[in-house]
């Protein structure tokens, strides 16, 4: 017995007191055997969700930066970039995940092609996104345009990877299992992004260029001089770097989705009929009308939307006000690879407390080491410890959404047993209100740095930029994550309603499964 949405009792009692024959006991064995995923299952399944994470993690700590002190573009037009980019991507989620829903089914799957086909033309796009045009007049174009092709072609990737999740298994243990392993796979590709964006362009980190403050300030201390010793980092160095890691990311995107495409089986959904394809507006109407999934999108809207106001800024505030120019690579490693390290104990955590106690628990961890990380004045080795304690919850923020979000689906098909084959909308949905959000938070910042006076490849900054940062990666965020928590309160699926969606599926299949072996037993004595 569960609760239903407005909290009325729903049950099945056909289910539960309908004789099951022992074909039928067989039959589920076999299905249930059938839905165990192996270890190296899912690894394979887990490697595939590591090129999303690598390159939005490149894209997310270093495109501001890039646009600004290497592209040396003005802020408003790397504003307007980051922002259309980020609404474009928006846009082909729900548009992706609807032609998704109504792909057919092949020999490989549903989901598998679409990652197969999008691969090589997103990493070519990927490639050309970090690269300095040799002219100045369409040099916006040329970003915002490769900027949008590649989100797209990501789109093609990730959405269906994304619902494959109810494909490679129809057990909610095994998916939540394949879930812990994509997640820890997924931090550990923004480990391996940071680390590779990161230390390849440290080392050839361009000198910043003195301002007329800094002269009248210091007028015998030319910082774009360098001692006879140290090798001369030009501009172009740096160019060459940025090339050079998109390159290696580039590979590895390739490799990830070899391994995905000939490690994982896409599995029909347990022989239930799919529902009637649906328009796109209908399939709106469809996933939003169902309220806990309209209010687990609400929460992660917020929530995520700070952690990525956090994630799109932290770089130019620890080059810029914090002063670490030079360290700001090895800062963001420091988080990456604390929230990797993270990821196994909030898997244990939510199994053992529950995972919406998990998000509490999770999103607030990190809000004292947002209020830390801006008291303390150019203290490297403080910044390091804070950094690498906040990463402890960007892991939950990580893990939590895509553990939800399963549980969410599972509620919609008990209370719409008719309505099947709808995944992909869930997911692409969820990602669409996210990264539509973010593309307005990094489109305003980077505005906002605009309007303070932010000055590219600057040694100092104005002090309006220092405050503009400071509330970008601290008070924002902290606010967003606070009304996030709030919305949360509500959500009404908890653990007792998780697992009484779990037996009532159950409990179907095992009945679609005894009518199958009735059929078959009829049409033999026919």
């Amino acid at each position: 017995m569960a609760k239903g949405e407005g909290g009325e009792q729903y049950s099945n009692a056909s289910l539960l007191n309908k004789p099951v024959s022992e074909d039928g006991i067989k039959l589920s064995r076999k299905h249930e055997h059938r839905n165990r995923l192996s270890v190296c299952n899912k690894l394979c399944y887990a490697i595939g969700g590591a090129p999303y994470q690598i390159t939005g993690c490149a894209l997310g700590f270093f495109l501001q930066i890039y646009l600004l002190d290497v592209a040396q573009l003005d802020p408003f037009y790397a504003s307007i970039i980051l922002f259309v980019g980020r609404a474009w991507d928006a846009v082909t989620d729900p548009t992706v995940g609807f032609l998704v829903s109504r792909s057919p089914w092949t020999r490989v799957g549903r989901m598998l092609p679409w990652i197969v086909l999008s691969t090589p033309l997103a990493v070519l796009s990927y490639f050309l996104l970090w690269y300095v045009p040799p002219f100045e007049d369409g040099k916006v174009i040329w970003y915002l345009f490769f900027y949008c092709l590649f989100q797209s072609l990501q789109t093609c990737f990730h959405v269906p990877y994304s619902a494959l999740t109810m494909f490679i298994s129809s057990e909610q243990k095994e998916r939540d299992s394949a879930t812990a392993y994509r997640m820890t796979v997924e931090v550990l590709g923004t480990v391996v992004g940071t680390a590779i964006q990161g230390q390849i362009v440290g080392m050839a980190n361009a000198p910043c260029l003195p301002g007329p403050g800094d002269i009248l300030l210091n007028p015998n201390n030319n910082t774009t001089e360098l001692n006879d010793t140290e090798p001369v980092i030009s501009l172009e160095h740096t160019r060459a770097a940025y090339m050079i890691s998109s390159g290696i990311i580039c590979s590895i995107y390739v490799l990830c989705a070899i391994v995905l495409f000939f490690g994982v089986r896409e599995q029909k959904d347990s022989g239930r009929h799919k529902s009637e394809p649906m328009g796109f507006c209908q399939g709106i109407k469809l996933v939003m009308g169902h309220g806990p999934y309209a209010k687990l999108v609400m929460v992660f809207l917020f929530t995520s939307l700070g952690f990525m106001l956090l994630e799109g800024n932290f770089a130019l505030f620890c080059s810029s006000t914090l002063g670490f120019r030079n360290d700001f690579q090895n800062i963001l490693l420091a988080i990456m690879l604390s929230a990797t390290l993270a990821i196994p104990f909030w898997q244990w955590f939510l199994t053992r407390f529950g995972k919406k106690t998990a998000v509490y628990a999770g999103t607030l961890s990190v809000v004292p080491f947002m209020i830390l990380v801006v008291c303390f004045k150019s203290n490297l080795i403080v910044t390091y410890i804070v950094s690498f304690a906040a990463g402890v919850g960007v892991a939950a923020a990580f893990l939590l959404p895509w553990s939800m979000l399963p549980d969410v689906v599972d509620d919609f098909q008990v209370l719409n047993p008719g309505s099947i084959g709808h995944e992909a909308l869930f997911y692409s949905f969820y990602v669409f209100f996210t990264k539509f959000a973010s593309g307005v938070s990094l489109g305003i910042s980077t505005l906002s740095l605009d309007f303070a006076g932010y000055i590219s490849r600057g040694c100092t900054q104005p002090e309006a930029v220092h405050v503009t940062l400071k509330v970008l990666v601290s008070a924002a965020p902290i606010v967003l994550i606070i009304i996030g928590l709030i919305i949360l309160y509500t959500y009404p699926i908890d653990e007792e309603r998780r697992q009484g969606n779990r037996k009532l599926l159950q409990e179907l299949r095992d009945s679609e499964a005894d009518s199958e072996t009735d059929s078959t037993e009829l049409a033999i004595m026919i």
